[in-house]
Order: structure tokens, then C-alpha cells, then sequence
């Protein structure tokens, strides 16, 4: 049996104004639900200017508490249109400690997920704050072909346990 859904995806030019970015993904999102859209997904930070090129530490005001007033915003906004709504918010998970976080609602406006995204350095700078003296990396692209499903596993699970 084949399973179609409508999914609406929004990318806007945004103003440094958030308040303004705000308000007119509200209306994307209104208009994605109205043309039948059952899942919504936003851009990457849509709340802001994207400002990731470069590390500008006057950006990280910018962060914010998950769950906090944006997840309640896009969660109230996931249960009056009836959708499943992605979005990408930049986290403050903790003093010093930031993600760009994909985070899941249900139709319901629950947090149905969230991912955080890694960067190799931002791995490396928690792995030495553990005390981690070497580093050793899997590929960029992946594992080498010889490389047996052990060693890949052995490769996966020392990120995962880390």
C-alpha cells in the first residue's frame, strides 16, 4: 500500500530582527498547512540571520534553552495547524556548551526528537576537556572498504561510548 504525505519546506530571507523572521515563518507555516502540508520543515536558524561562517561570540545571545519560549512557540504552532513541524534552533545546552539542534514536534506538540548536530572539533574540544591526550578520527567519507564490520563497529562505538 503506497503512503503519500504532503511536507512543506521553508526557507525565507530573514532580517536581523527576530521578532520580524518570527512572525513571517508563522505565516509560511500557516500557508504550507493550508495547501495541505502535513509535515513542515524550516531552515536551518531560521529565527536569526544565519550567522555560522565565522565564530562571532557576540552571536551566542542568540542561544537558547531547550525546552524554552521558541519550542513552545513552534509547538503550540505544530497543534493548531495539525502537523509534524522540524525545526533548528541554537541551543544553549549548558555554560559554554552550544548545539545547532534539530528538534521534531508531533502533530500533538510534543518533542517528538532532537538531534544535535556534531562538528569534528566540537568532539575533539569535549574529548580533551575529559582528559583525552590522543584523538584518532574515523574517514571523513567513511570506513576504508578492507576495514572488517568489526573494526567499524569498534570505529562506531568508541564515538557512541565517548
Amino acid at each position: 500500500m503506497e503512503k503519500k504525505i504532503k511536507a512543506g519546506l521553508i526557507q525565507q530571507s530573514n532580517v536581523s530582527a527576530v521578532e520580524d523572521n518570527i512572525k513571517n515563518i508563522a505565516k509560511n507555516i500557516e500557508s504550507c498547512a493550508q495547501q495541505g502540508a502535513r509535515l513542515v520543515v524550516l531552515q536551518e536558524l531560521h529565527n536569526s540571520l544565519y550567522f555560522c561562517q565565522t565564530e562571532d561570540v557576540n552571536m551566542f545571545n542568540l542561544a537558547e534553552a531547550i525546552p524554552g519560549p521558541s519550542t513552545d512557540f513552534y509547538s503550540d504552532l505544530a497543534v493548531t495547524h495539525h502537523i509534524v513541524l522540524v525545526i533548528s534552533l541554537f541551543e544553549k545546552r549548558a555554560p559554554g556548551l552550544y548545539h545547532n539542534t534539530a528538534v521534531v514536534f508531533d502533530q500533538d506538540g510534543s518533542i517528538a526528537g532532537k538531534y544535535r548536530k556534531m562538528h569534528i572539533p566540537e568532539a575533539a574540544r569535549l574529548m580533551t576537556l575529559k582528559g583525552a591526550e590522543i584523538l584518532i578520527y574515523p574517514t571523513a567519507i567513511g570506513w576504508e572498504s578492507s576495514d572488517t564490520d568489526g573494526e567499524k563497529s569498534r570505529q562506531l562505538n568508541a564515538w557512541i561510548i565517548s
